[in-house]
């Protein structure tokens, strides 16, 4: 039975919530809840790393987001998939560890002020969430929660995909979150023993014993309830009853940079001007709250493969049974692997300081045609723009905590995006054009060798660009009224309440989110608990 009130509060147990249950929790004189909007994470898919397509698709642990009609891709909505599950999205993306650059933390540091966020106050704590199977050295840790596994499914696809990456020019490396970040690579995912390692499945699991720890399920929270200027409490729905329950320290909120303004915004934390519109009483009037909107837009491109690989015939019922069966007995073969083991960070042109693209690579094409993905004889490169400067919002269409807020990512508004993406067509043509995928490169698929002028790769671009699923920034810290949270993620003006998410960040990083979100609320954790920060250090790079 849930008490009256813990000491802390936790609203969402994804990437972030969970690594802030496993810290706060571990002292057993404090008290911690945990409120999920989503079910338990028993769901098999969840767990076999090539199911991540069916798990991906799945409405019962699914939000099922879409975008408002984006102007610049031809008013096409954007699926916007979130995770409602312990894990959150980490028990349904694609396990890519990845932590961006360490110039995108500089930055932070140097353009927004939040100097105790320069990558050398970041890096002891990315070491210290990961057990890497890497090694311990000055840039990867092993003593953490989280397994961190670099790809090791063999493929002459991912020997050819490397080799290219050193004859054209755009660089290779062995470890991208290493002295080294750019180049192409073999990636590191999250999972080991071809299992996925969630945020669940590593920082909650194992202590979902402790006493001190409550843990909601299938919670839908309506609202933070204010006491003057402090957050006292929450209210939420379990099975279509309502439930009020008071925090004597603090409300964590970690549902995510979509779910978190809008819980924000539904207890009256937000732009008063919109939020009175909706009958919602003002508690805090915060203009910034669900502005600052990014993510990276994603395309992809495929080629036919000239040799068929026993991946190419997974898509067959047989052969799908067959890999789960091999999957259950003994966690290895086609099921353990989620086929885009590789990657990396490149430059799209000369006059970006860092990389601004980042690949992943995949050893099977696909056709999709509406839920339903086929499998192709193909390989595909999808490539990220790493850091748009087109910005978006969340607001919300209703004091209804049931409808979904209205979500615009204004993708492509600035013309530099765009321009960058052109490039993008560019880099992997002439990465593919390669001697090393020769024998295997076949006939470009998608969008297809016709597609050659600037305005047709545009229209392209504009007709087929999507997302990698990346979104962040709508709870941003900093010091000014375009700020929602200060460094150290209290919600300005407001007693008890602090973001930890995605949402926090000024400015997306270079790489995908999971990994640095984790590190975010690690950092959080010991500032609420008023622990010490881990000493900041500075590791040499290769920044070339």
């Amino acid at each position: 039975m849930t008490k009256k009130s813990y000491d802390y509060i936790i609203i969402g147990a994804g990437s972030a919530g969970c690594v802030l249950a496993n810290k706060l929790s571990a002292d057993s004189r404090k008290t911690v809840l945990i409120l999920e909007a989503g079910p338990r994470d028993r769901n098999l898919m969840i767990h076999i790393p090539a199911g991540l397509y069916d798990a991906f698709q799945n409405p019962k642990i699914n939000w099922n987001y879409l975008t408002e009609p984006e102007p610049e891709l031809f008013d096409r909505g954007i699926e916007m998939p979130r995770g409602r599950v312990l894990g959150g999205s980490s028990s349904i993306n694609g396990m890519v560890y990845m932590r961006g650059h360490p110039k995108d933390y500089d930055h932070w540091a140097k353009n927004f002020g939040l100097t105790e966020w320069s990558y050398s106050h970041c890096l002891p704590y990315f070491k210290s969430c990961e057990d890497s199977d890497r090694g311990p050295n000055s840039w990867r840790g092993t003593e953490g929660p989280l397994k961190v596994t670099k790809g090791s499914f063999e493929s002459p696809l991912y020997d050819a995909f490397l080799e290219s990456g050193s004859q054209s020019g755009q660089g290779v490396t062995d470890d991208p979150s290493g002295f080294k970040p750019e180049g192409l690579s073999r990636l590191d995912s999250t999972k080991r023993n071809g299992k996925r390692a969630s945020a669940s499945t590593e920082f909650l699991w194992p202590i979902l014993r402790r006493t001190n720890l409550v843990v909601e399920v299938n919670a839908l929270v309506n609202k933070i309830i204010m006491s003057g200027n402090r957050a006292s409490g929450v209210e939420y729905i379990i099975r279509g009853e309502k439930h009020t329950v008071e925090a004597e320290r603090e409300i964590i909120l970690s549902a995510g940079a979509i779910n978190s303004p809008q819980i924000l915004m539904l207890s009256g934390i937000g732009p008063s001007d919109k939020l009175s519109k909706l009958g919602i009483p003002i508690r805090n009037d915060l203009p910034a709250v669900g502005e600052n909107l990014q993510d990276h837009a994603c395309i992809d491109m495929s080629w036919a493969c000239k040799k068929a690989f026993p991946v190419h015939r997974v898509g067959k019922p047989l052969n799908k049974l067959l890999a789960g069966v091999q999957w259950i007995l003994t966690r290895d073969g086609l099921a353990a692997s989620s086929h885009f083991e590789a990657g990396g960070l490149i430059r799209g042109n000369k006059n970006v300081d860092y990389p601004n693209l980042q690949y992943h690579f995949g050893i099977v094409g696909y056709d999709r045609s509406g839920k339903n993905i086929g499998i192709q004889q193909a390989f595909m490169l999808q490539v990220d723009q790493l850091r748009p400067l087109s910005r978006g919002r969340v607001t919300l269409r209703s004091d209804d905590p049931k409808q979904a807020p209205a979500i615009l990512f204004n993708y492509l508004s600035k013309p530099d995006d765009l321009r960058e993406l052109k490039e993008a067509v560019w880099k992997m043509r002439e990465l593919i054009a390669q001697p090393a995928f020769d024998n295997l490169r076949g006939s470009e698929l998608r969008p297809g060798i016709e597609v050659q002028t600037e305005s047709d790769i545009e229209k392209w671009i504009r007709k087929s660009m999507d997302t990698d699923y990346h979104p962040c920034g709508t709870c941003r810290m900093g010091y000014g009224t375009d700020s929602v949270v200060d460094p150290k993620l209290k919600v300005h003006s407001t007693e008890a309440l602090r973001v930890v998410d995605a949402s926090v960040m000024p400015r997306i990083v270079s790489g995908n989110l999971n990994a640095p979100t984790m590190m975010i609320a690690s950092r959080a954790a010991d500032w609420i608990l008023g622990n010490c920060q881990l000493p900041p250090f500075e590791a040499k790079y290769d920044f070339h």
